[in-house]
This record gives structure tokens, sequence and C-alpha cells, in this order.
């Protein structure tokens, strides 16, 4: 679904991305991890076409969307959903989700049940501004957000970040029946390894700017873990 071949990202004098080659299989629930600063974000903002690559390629289901505008990619079938949320505060919840079929590829301008479905919460706090919505309202309106457009492939940055442990557990649960009821591809950035557990079967880990380790999530063993992900 997704295959990166010698992807170079630099911010400023630092060589952020180096030579990165990534290989994502359609179906697959692929967790990115690393020590902060090593270019996870760098490499899902690059995918959704918000950073200008310096050099390489980047494939989806076989097209090269490497020079695509961002604006192009998520009628691609690419959910995303950033690290912080970035929800719009002063917008309803139901506007926040239409936002979202703007970049529907049948153009429908109906929000899907299923959102409904999977964070009930939204659904009762429609006509509430986003800002007044937790933490953890605030991330399930921003997946929902992401879902409204029908994605193939799902990125979220850190969803876990800033929200409570009981949330955290929801999110978990959600993300893996997506992939494993739906078939979504998901690629899931996250810096705690027991949440990356919990939903991935596939492990990435990044060191420097590199892959330096592609694998099942049951292969991660102690000295991977000491060299690469221990603070």
């Amino acid at each position: 679904m997704i295959e990166i071949k010698k992807l170079n990202q630099y911010y400023g004098e630092s060589h952020t991305l180096r030579d990165l080659n990534l290989n994502i299989i359609e179906g697959d629930c692929v967790a990115i991890m690393g020590r902060n600063g090593v270019g996870k974000t760098t490499l899902v903002e690059s995918i959704m076409g918000l950073l200008h690559i310096e050099s390489g390629i980047i494939n989806f289901q076989g097209i090269d969307i490497s020079r695509n505008s961002s604006e192009s990619r998520a009628p691609m079938g690419i959910g995303y959903i950033p690290q912080g949320r970035r929800i719009f505060p002063r917008l309803t919840v139901e506007e926040n989700l239409r936002i979202g079929l703007r970049s529907r590829k049948d153009k429908s301008k109906v929000i899907p049940e299923f959102i409904y479905d999977l964070f009930p919460v939204l659904k009762d706090m429609l006509k509430r501004q986003g800002g007044d919505l937790s933490g953890g309202q605030q991330q399930q309106l921003a997946i929902g957000r992401a879902l409204v457009i029908d994605p193939k492939l799902l990125i979220l940055d850190e969803p876990t970040e800033g929200i409570q442990p009981n949330v955290i557990l929801e999110i978990c649960e959600i993300i893996r029946n997506l992939n494993k009821e739906i078939g979504m591809t998901v690629i899931l950035v996250e810096q705690k390894l027991p949440i990356a557990r919990k939903v991935a079967d596939k492990l990435v880990i990044l060191d420097r700017g590199s892959n330096v380790y592609s694998g099942l999530m049951s292969e991660l063993d102690d000295k991977l873990i000491k060299k690469y992900l221990t603070v």
C-alpha cells in the first residue's frame, strides 16, 4: 500500500530522514517508534505532503505521490490524525466532521452513521464547540473527522498523548477493530510501548532518521528495546 524509497528530509542543517526505506502492506497495522527527535512525525508529515521532500519516492497503491499536494492525498484515501489533534475549537462537533466530508472522493455530504456508532459521545455533542470538549473527546472527534473521508489508510500521530487512561483503552480498541474488522491499513506513531503492543502487529523503529528495525511486534526483544526505545 505504501512504499517509500530513499526518503531524505532536512530541518535546517539537520538531516532528519536518511535514505529511509519503508514498505507497508495493505491490511497492516504498523507502529512507528523511536526516541524523541528521530524523525517519526517528519515521516508521516512527508507521507501526507505537509513537508516537501528533499529526495526519494513515496508510492501509495502503486501511484507516485511524492510531489502531490497535501490536499490531493486525502481524496486518494489517506486519513490523518495529527499530533495534538488540531480540531477547530470554535466550530461545532458537526462542523468539524463536515470539514472532513470535503475530501471524500464520492463528494457525499452525509456524515457516515458508523462514526456515531464508534463515538456515541460525538452524536450527543453535535452542537457543542470543539473547544468545549475534553482532551479525550477532542481526540475522538479528530479520529472521526479522518474516518469521514472513508480512508483506506489511517495515520495516527501520538493519538493517546494527554488523554485519560479509560479513553486510551477505548481508542486502542477502536483502532484495533478498524484494522481487524474493516481491514483498514493503520500507521500508528506511538511513544508508549505497552500501547503500541495493544494495537499493532508490526513495528518499525527509527533512529537518527533511519529505519533500523522492521518486523513483527511479537519478535521485539529486550536488546532492541534497550538500544532504541528506552530513555
